[in-house]
């Protein structure tokens, strides 16, 4: 059994998933800075490599993860893992996990 490396929470962001030359849009179901849940209706299949683009609230751009690498499927819902993730992207997604878990301590999700 694989064990996580990353804390996951439940948070739900647009994504854009790019693969087979065109970009489809997606939903986290959860996340991690080393990967993601997604509901989307792009086929995949494991080991397929596609591009992620994340919209996070409050931010002036997309975070681009331009390898994820899909682990698992089951139906329109499959698990990513983060490739290669810059520093600047890595920090982003940090954060809005650290606001996110803040939120949810104290109550006010």
């Amino acid at each position: 059994m694989e064990r996580r490396q990353h804390r996951r929470v439940p948070v739900q962001l647009q994504g854009f998933l790019l693969g087979n030359s065109h970009e489809t849009e997606a939903v986290t179901l959860d996340l991690s800075v080393g990967g993601a849940r997604f509901d989307c209706d792009l086929e995949v299949y494991p080991g397929k490599v596609i591009r992620v683009r994340l919209v996070i609230p409050g931010a002036e751009e997309p975070v681009s993860i331009d390898e994820g690498r899909v682990q698992w499927v089951e139906g329109d819902t499959f698990g990513v893992s983060f490739q290669n993730i810059g520093p600047d992207e890595f920090d982003e997604l940090e954060q809005l996990i650290d606001e996110f878990e803040e939120t949810e301590e104290s109550g006010h999700a």
